[in-house]
């Protein structure tokens, strides 16, 4: 079993919301990822998918964003990015996913030999303006980790770790993100966010943040591919 990653799809499959408005690379974006998961991904691999899925606002805006996903070979893992405003029920979002789709959501999802963990997160407090509403949300984040990280610790496998903001804060930092990748021993994780000018400084690779690398799977960061992670 191979696993691999990617983040930040912004579908508007069945919207028109063109993402080459971003820069050229965009152009035909999803078509170039698709064609790269359907050479490289065999029906037992991984694929995590760390966030902004679709830019539909509703459920009914959607569904063609995540039927193009889950109709992608292999065992396909969610978490919610801060663009996925249709994301507003587990239960219903549950209910669309088909063909080994999984979100999580306070849980885990445990696929040949190794856990998959996560959360959206949340900006870091100093990084922009903050309020009494970011605090309680920025708690939440924290809170629905270190629930689906226990919830991985019970099967006993590997963890693999999954965020869609950035774990650490400016300067690679530590925050209470990456002290729980820590606490529960996960030695890899994934996020997305970060996007153009600003994944300066980001290398195409793992960033080693306390004990865990941690890898940044924007999909134009990686050249509109899947990044393969060991």
């Amino acid at each position: 079993m191979k696993i691999f990653a990617v983040s930040d799809l912004h579908l508007s499959l069945g919207g028109s919301k063109p993402m080459d408005i971003f820069g050229a690379g965009w152009e035909n974006h999803w078509q170039k990822i698709a064609a790269d998961w359907q050479a490289r991904v065999r029906d037992e691999d991984v694929v995590l998918v760390a966030g902004d899925i679709s830019w539909g606002m509703k459920y009914e805006e959607s569904l063609a964003d995540m039927a193009a996903v889950c109709a992608m070979p292999g065992h396909k893992v969610l978490i919610k990015g801060n663009h996925d405003f249709w994301h507003s029920s587990l239960q219903k979002t549950r209910a669309l996913l088909t063909n080994s789709t999984y979100f999580l959501q306070n849980d885990s999802v445990s696929i040949g030999g190794v856990c998959f963990a996560g959360t959206r997160g949340w900006p870091h407090p100093g990084e922009e303006e903050y309020s009494a509403r970011d605090a309680k949300v920025y708690a939440r984040e924290i809170e629905r980790l270190r629930l689906s990280l226990r919830h991985a610790a019970g099967s006993g496998l590997p963890i693999v770790g999954m965020m869609h903001y950035p774990p650490f804060s400016a300067g690679r930092k530590p925050t209470p993100f990456t002290q729980l990748f820590e606490e529960y021993g996960v030695r890899t994780a994934i996020f997305g966010h970060i996007h153009g000018e600003y994944t300066r400084g980001y290398e195409q690779g793992p960033m080693r943040v306390g004990g865990v690398d941690y890898i940044l799977t924007s999909c134009d960061h990686l050249g509109f591919k899947l990044t393969e992670i060991s």
